[in-house]
């Protein structure tokens, strides 16, 4: 479904991505993990043209697309396919609850209204928000401004959604909800690629991990492979780390 070759991108001459090349098939649930400042966020934008990339190929369904030729037509064409969740929540903070999920589907999709509005209560009763429709983002805690951007990544009806580290932001005790949330939404069968620093969930959630290091993957499996039986030596460090500390920084 996804196919990501030879991706290249650098900053300020330091190179970021160095070649890479990932597979996501249709109903996949693929993370990225690693250190801090390795490229995972970079990756993700890159899916999405949110950062641009020099050099590469992503197929995405029957989209195939150069990122050196890559177009503002093809952009939005990618765009369409996909949705992300952020670390930060990004909604308008001028808008309501409602206003926010109804949004993008009438300026991006350019549905009518009394559509979008019946998508987003729809999507807004999954995620358990429909006591919060006309509440202000300040009005809300962090775990629930978050599952309003998970609800208005759903109500796109992408063929893609891309979670950014989308606990990082939030206190501990609101973790867990948002957590909860984006189970459901795997187990829904939209195809995922996630960035988080939640190792435990990501074991339990994943069909792949994809360990990543100094702008290249290092090792890709299945969880069991990754946790448990990987012989990679930068894997098996990065791991350690975290299990004595519960927590890995990614």
């Amino acid at each position: 479904m996804l196919a990501i070759r030879d991706l290249h991108l650098s900053f300020n001459g330091n190179e970021i991505l160095k070649g890479i090349d990932l597979t996501v098939n249709k109903g996949d649930v693929v993370t990225l993990i690693g250190p801090s400042g390795t490229g995972k966020t970079t990756l993700l934008r890159c899916i999405n043209c949110l950062e641009n990339p020099s050099k590469g190929e992503i197929t995405l369904s029957d989209l195939q697309l150069n990122y050196e030729t890559i177009s503002k037509k093809d952009i939005l064409k990618l765009r369409r396919k996909t949705a992300m969740v952020f670390q930060q929540f990004n909604l308008f903070k001028n808008k309501t609850v409602l206003e926010n999920v109804m949004e993008a589907q009438i300026i991006v999709q350019g549905k009518k209204k009394e559509e979008a509005y019946k998508k987003s209560i729809e999507e807004l009763e999954k995620v358990g928000l429909l006591d919060k429709l006309e509440s202000y983002p300040s009005e809300l805690s962090g775990g629930q401004q978050q599952r309003v951007s998970i609800a208005r990544a759903l109500a796109l009806e992408p063929e893609l959604i891309l979670f950014d580290e989308p606990t990082s932001s939030l206190d501990p005790e609101l973790v867990g909800e948002v957590l909860r949330v984006i189970e459901n939404v795997a187990r829904s069968g939209v195809t995922i690629v996630l960035v988080t620093h939640e190792m435990s969930f990501a074991q339990s959630i994943s069909t792949k991990i994809v360990f990543m290091d100094k702008g290249v993957i290092v090792e890709e499996g299945s969880p069991q492979f990754i946790f448990e039986d990987s012989n990679n030596e930068r894997t098996k460090a990065f791991l350690n780390h975290f299990k004595s500390n519960q927590t890995v920084g990614v």
